[in-house]
């Protein structure tokens, strides 16, 4: 069922005229479309549901819609009037107090409107981010970072048992990299030469952390062997960059339930009974001195290697043993956002977990499209501030996290992105942030004004009538719907499409509608009222992407 009340009611008095008309003996309700009609002329919601019932009985649509119109309950459905349109639309105009009953619910539940049940408590775990701890999280990191948490946040809000998870890369070559960087610059403050690898990190930051070592511990890494002293600073070096992922993210408002270290597959033994397991299942043979899993048996395009020619294991196999991991704490689904490059990994790993015996469907991979930033018709791909590639950080400084998160979801996730610095840090309707933003701040104003003047808000709303203040009740009591529907599709760009609206339609409102009035303090305070329940439902929208409400502007 709709989770909007009044469509939800539609649908159920829908379904009883089907049956009392003798139509259809049953039929579900949840499968009727409710709709908001774009013509007010076609009433306040419409349905297709005898174009629907044509496939199924065979009639005319039209014969249909007056069959089930004729059975329809005006009064118990708090309907006006009900007409055909077209091949046999049926429009239905509501009763005021019916579009209007939505403010008493808002007002009622406060944050908590737009919560639902939809998700039934069903488990997800959502991996994002996950960027190897070696240096700054970069312009794709912050997107997933954006989309990944307002995921959350919005089916959280539906219902859904939501863990975070953030997969800590802290096994590869890449670490040892970091952890030879670390010991070279260390041993230089001594005077002692020792190479710098290849593709090792020679930032600032490195120097800074060797010579905070030299003050703390002197030459004590100096007479240690060379494996004790790069373990220590293999340690030394992740924990100092995963720290500072740590605190960028919380500065960029996103936490994460579970900080999942690679390093942990190898040392609590995760990885070879995966092997072993999918080896007693006939899924690998050798080829040219290698492991090969045929994951071809699974719909992938090609096998994959999970053990190469020297021994070591390719990328996939602890990814495999990670998986299982996840699958095995208990969670109904996984969730993996991944970067635009990973479009490949899909089916092996879908392939990896039906193989141990799970669900392909138990595994969703969202892959995020590449974000190109612009300024002044220029693409932007350094920064101003350090001359290196731009950063979640640098982001923050130049145009705030508000606007950060709200540009990064404000399209769907799967598209590229290109992200208008110079919009983004407007103070203009054309800035989407901008405009939703004040729309909230003006609320508080009118608030704040009406308190002043000793207004107090309205408990019935029958003066409510005009087409402006009944576009913005239809569209707050859309609210659950949008939730409901973004959380189901993860489209955090649904959030942003209905934020667009709600603003729009309040200015409409605000400039149509003269809402502080004294000479007509009961038509005031009815407006008072929508404007209260117009704030909630807009913060509550801002807040599930993350972005604050602010009072003043």
């Amino acid at each position: 069922m709709a989770a909007n009340k009044i469509e939800a009611t539609l649908q159920e008095h829908l379904k009883n005229a089907i049956v009392s008309s003798s139509l259809l003996e049953e039929y579900d309700a949840s499968s009727i479309n409710i709709e908001i009609p774009k013509d007010k002329s076609h009433g306040d919601y419409s349905t297709n549901i005898a174009m629907q019932l044509t496939r199924v009985l065979h009639r005319n649509p039209r014969e249909i819609a007056q069959a089930i119109m004729d059975a329809f309950s005006l009064e118990d459905a708090k309907v006006e009037k009900i007409e055909m349109a077209g091949p046999g639309f049926i429009n239905f105009f509501m009763k005021n107090d019916a579009l209007t009953s939505i403010i008493k619910e808002v007002l009622s539940e406060k944050e908590n409107y737009g919560s639902t049940d939809f998700g039934k408590g069903i488990k997800y775990d959502v991996e994002f981010v996950s960027a190897n701890p070696t240096g700054d999280l970069h312009l794709g990191h912050a997107k997933g970072a954006a989309v990944g948490d307002s995921i959350c946040r919005i089916m959280s809000k539906a219902g859904y048992d939501v863990t975070r998870e953030y997969y800590i890369n802290d096994a590869g070559k890449q670490i040892t990299n970091l952890a030879l960087s670390l010991y070279s610059r260390y041993l230089a403050l001594f005077d002692i030469e020792r190479a710098m690898p290849e593709d090792g990190y020679f930032g600032q930051d490195i120097k800074d952390i060797a010579l905070k070592v030299k003050e703390e511990a002197g030459d004590k890494y100096v007479n240690l062997s060379e494996e004790e002293a790069i373990s220590y600073f293999r340690e030394l070096g992740t924990a100092h960059e995963l720290q500072k992922i740590k605190d960028i993210l919380k500065e960029f408002r996103v936490s994460f339930d579970v900080w999942f270290s690679e390093t942990r597959l190898y040392k609590e033994d995760m990885i070879q009974p995966v092997i072993d397991e999918l080896r007693e299942k006939g899924y690998l043979y050798e080829k040219d001195g290698a492991l090969w899993f045929r994951t071809t048996d699974f719909e992938d395009d090609k096998d994959r290697v999970l053990i190469k020619k020297d021994g070591s294991y390719t990328y996939f196999t602890p990814d495999i043993a990670y998986h299982r991991n996840k699958l095995n704490r208990g969670y109904d689904y996984l969730v993996d956002l991944l970067g635009a490059d990973h479009h490949g990994y899909i089916n092996r790993m879908k392939a990896a977990i039906q193989a141990l015996g799970y669900n392909k469907d138990q595994l969703n991979i969202d892959i995020m499209q590449l974000v190109q930033m612009v300024e002044n018709g220029e693409v932007v791909k350094m920064s101003k501030r350090t001359g290196n590639a731009v950063t979640i950080k640098d982001l923050i400084e130049e145009i705030g996290v508000d606007a950060t998160r709200y540009f990064f979801v404000s399209k769907a996730a799967n598209t590229p992105f290109e992200f208008d610095l110079g919009l983004a840090k407007s103070q203009s309707n054309e800035n989407p942030v901008y405009y939703a933003q004040y729309a909230h701040a003006r609320m508080c104003s009118i608030m704040r004004s009406a308190k002043e003047k000793g207004f107090v808000l309205a408990d019935s709303y029958e003066l409510l009538t005009n087409s402006k203040e009944t576009d913005l009740l239809k569209q707050i009591g859309e609210f659950r719907n949008v939730i409901n529907d973004a959380a189901r599709t993860r489209a955090p760009h649904k959030i942003t499409n209905y934020i667009q609206k709600l603003a729009q339609l309040f200015h409409s409102f605000y400039n149509d509608c003269h809402v502080l009035d004294e000479a007509n303090k009961e038509l005031s305070q009815q407006r008072m009222a929508l404007c209260e329940a117009t704030r909630i439902t807009l913060a509550n929208a801002l807040n599930v992407i993350g972005v604050s409400a602010p009072e003043k502007m």
